[in-house]
């Protein structure tokens, strides 16, 4: 009975995400496969046979996995410093990784239309400081992408990897070094294989969400297009439908496939789990 009362708790919550969620996703992929009452695979075979769209594919992966692995170097140390720090502390350097989180991206993004135009205030400063002889062009490339959503992105993976590495018990450390291990190498064969469940849920969010993500790459992106934009575009202004439900059920396949990889790489890191 008690096991019954618990599945009845959790039922509003599958219907709603079936109903809205599952439903929609399924009629969206199945769609797919048929045009005009018949099976095909038109889509798919036009989408990769044609060298504009793998570009765009292959854009928003580099643009997806260099955004990932920059927002693991920088917030692994920053959630291991946070994680070591008392309860006040870290709750105030918790508060300030969040707060951007609560700005809207469009905010952030026209932020850093600001900052790396060709007049903003990057290219200023290096032209006032004789660094460069001409402004650089940072903004409308995948490289103002890159860091439009590492600003959008990193808080995620830092509050991740502090919810894991503040319950790692320190004396560990200490173990390993009074066995004679340096402190880098307790770090790296104490901590880092301790904190692989919040690194790979981290770099899923991170992941997912680069090669989602719109208003970010639509606006310092420019011209260069992503999956995410290339969607919007055959969608809204093309009224493609049938090639817009091909791109968003290749971007579903990659984020399974991503997330398969990365447990699988968890566990070859992670063996004992």
């Amino acid at each position: 009975m008690k096991k019954l009362g618990l599945y009845l708790l959790l039922l509003p919550g599958l219907l709603f995400l079936t109903l809205f969620m599952v439903i929609p996703i399924a009629m969206t992929i199945l769609s797919t496969f048929f045009q005009e009452g018949s099976f095909t695979l038109e889509g798919y075979l036009h989408f990769l046979a044609d060298p504009y769209f793998l570009k765009i594919l292959w854009t928003t992966l580099q643009v997806s996995v260099v955004t990932t692995i920059a927002c693991i170097l920088l917030g692994f140390p920053a959630a291991y410093y946070i994680s070591k720090l008392g309860p006040r502390k870290k709750g105030v350097l918790l508060a300030l990784a969040i707060f951007p989180l609560l700005t809207s991206s469009v905010v952030r993004s026209f932020s850093w239309m600001i900052i790396l135009g060709k007049k903003g205030l990057l290219n200023s400063s290096l032209l006032s400081l004789g660094l460069i002889e001409k402004p650089l062009e940072i903004l409308y490339t995948p490289s103002a992408m890159m860091i439009g959503l590492i600003h959008l992105f990193l808080p995620l993976i830092i509050i991740t990897l502090v919810g894991v590495m503040e319950n790692i018990d320190p004396d560990l450390l200490k173990a390993a070094e009074s066995l004679g291990a340096s402190k880098f190498t307790a770090f790296r064969q104490v901590i880092v294989p301790l904190s692989v469940p919040g690194l790979i849920i981290g770099s899923i969010l991170v992941f997912v969400g680069s090669l989602t993500a719109y208003t970010t790459p639509a606006l310092l992106g420019g011209k260069q297009r992503v999956i995410s934009t290339f969607l919007y575009q055959n969608a809204i202004t093309l009224n493609d439908w049938h090639m817009a439900s091909v791109i968003a059920t290749i971007m579903i396949a990659i984020t399974f496939i991503v997330i398969g990889l990365m447990n699988k790489l968890a566990t070859k890191l992670n063996p004992k789990g």
